[in-house]
């Protein structure tokens, strides 16, 4: 990295950074009270807060959101007549899944291999980190030059939506001239990218049901109707014979322009068993930024141990549905309802029930923060110019954002590259990549504020 006084400063934090990073990893503040008490995300809530006062915030507040979760809220006034900049993270975190699976402790930051290990590294706690330190090494060097509002989400990994109903209620509390989301990440380690477009969702619920209660198998079976085998046949029909995403009704075909993903690079970093195929058609960024696609994320029927020779009377799966720009979030709700009717075998009983559900973004890349931003990766990358990319994933509030305050200008960086795995078990996060970016993140401040003045 080119020695600059904000690159010093950066590196000389990253201690500091470690260790408040261990201290918000230790929280499980995961925002589901089935997976982890609702203390926990309240005690990560209260430390951002903390962290916001000691940095001279003021209006530091704890938001009770709609759906139950807090988010976290503080203004650093700047300079008279200096543009705001609202920086956005969030504290929870996806469940750490199978423990046994993990090489480390998940509440426990490990370093191993030169890289930080631990569930919220990445996704998003180190992003909190990433803003506090850019904010201090202003500080430390003739101070901040933008007014900065600071938001922190608390049920972002949820998707059920508390903070954009807030923010819909209460319009003139992130009102600001341009937007750093810090929920995105790097095409990979070492290669500066804004991430300018992201998949929406919707998360709903099937349940099937087709006897009064369970059955011995041996006096039933082949007649009885099964509930298991008929949620297989549903959530067999949402894939065409090569594993492409098939919704009757929603377009699956539209192809990505720009920045590609090599199948082998892929393959590497999505850990893919050797001579397993991937499913679908098209280039992989096609498959991954620009086309719906479908995931069961869990099932409710009978567990294997203890399995007894019974016909299941009901069964229950949980789908997630990545849906592109250019598709309306709820209309393909509506259509994966119908496909899901449509599809239900046997006249069986079926229940739909959608849990959480977020629109797609699609950033302005010509407007002027983008050039601030590269100009401040320039120098935070030597030698390496900034790139856009998609992300397959959804961030929910940047379409409630943009909906808001149109005139504002929304940049998506951040720390989850393909290497953090995150959602995964062993979850990491490069310290490189959160000083490197935390650089970035402050010349982008110093930029900003320039070309604001010009």
């Amino acid at each position: 990295m080119t020695s600059n006084p904000i690159a010093e400063t950066v590196r000389s934090l990253m201690p500091r950074a470690k260790a408040e990073l261990t201290e918000l990893v230790a929280f499980e503040s995961v925002a589901d009270e089935a997976v982890a008490p609702r203390s926990e995300c309240e005690a990560a809530a209260n430390w951002v807060a903390d962290a916001l006062r000691a940095e001279d915030f003021q209006d530091v507040a704890l938001l009770d959101t709609p759906d139950g979760s807090q988010s976290v809220y503080g203004i650093l006034p700047g300079p008279a007549g200096a543009p705001t900049v609202l920086l956005y993270a969030h504290y929870d975190v996806q469940p750490k899944l199978d423990e046994s699976a993990w090489h480390t402790p998940p509440f426990e930051l490990t370093e191993r291999n030169g890289r930080w290990y631990g569930r919220g590294a990445a996704d998003c706690k180190g992003g909190v980190v990433m803003h506090l330190l850019a904010l201090r090494a202003l500080k430390a060097n003739g101070g901040v030059p933008v007014t900065v509002k600071v938001i922190v989400e608390g049920s972002e990994e949820q998707g059920t939506g508390g903070l954009e109903r807030y923010a819909e209620q209460h319009p003139e509390l992130l009102v600001s001239d341009a937007i750093v989301i810090g929920d995105a990440g790097n095409f990979r380690v070492g290669l500066p990218t804004v991430t300018a477009t992201l998949r929406g969702m919707t998360m709903i619920r099937v349940g099937i049901e087709t006897l009064e209660g369970n059955l011995h198998s041996g006096q039933f079976g082949g007649a009885a109707p099964d509930a298991l085998a008929a949620l297989i046949r549903v959530l067999d029909s949402l894939r065409g014979p090569d594993g492409s995403t098939v919704i009757d009704g929603l377009p699956g075909d539209k192809a990505w322009e720009g920045l590609q993903y090599p199948e082998e690079d892929f393959r590497k970093d999505a850990k893919v068993l050797a001579g397993v195929d991937l499913p679908g058609s098209g280039t992989v960024a096609d498959r991954i930024w620009a086309r719906p696609a479908v995931t069961v994320i869990g099932i409710d029927c009978h567990p294997v141990a203890g399995a007894t020779p019974s016909i299941p009377s009901s069964a229950r799966a949980q789908i997630s549905l990545r849906v592109p720009p250019g598709q309306d979030a709820a209309e393909a709700t509506k259509l994966l309802f119908a496909h899901i009717e449509k599809h239900t075998p046997w006249n069986a009983r079926v229940s739909l029930e959608q849990v959480g559900q977020g629109q797609a973004f699609q950033a302005d890349t010509s407007s002027p923060a983008y050039a601030s931003m590269a100009d401040a990766m320039r120098v935070a990358y030597p030698g390496q110019e900034m790139q856009t990319a998609g992300m397959g994933g959804s961030i929910p509030l940047c379409n409630t954002l943009a909906s808001l305050y149109p005139e504002s200008e929304i940049l998506l960086i951040g720390l989850s590259e393909p290497e953090a795995q995150i959602h995964a078990p062993n979850e990491s996060v490069s310290p490189e990549e959160l000083e490197r970016l935390s650089v970035a993140e402050a010349l982008f401040l110093v930029n900003y504020a320039r070309s604001k003045q010009a």
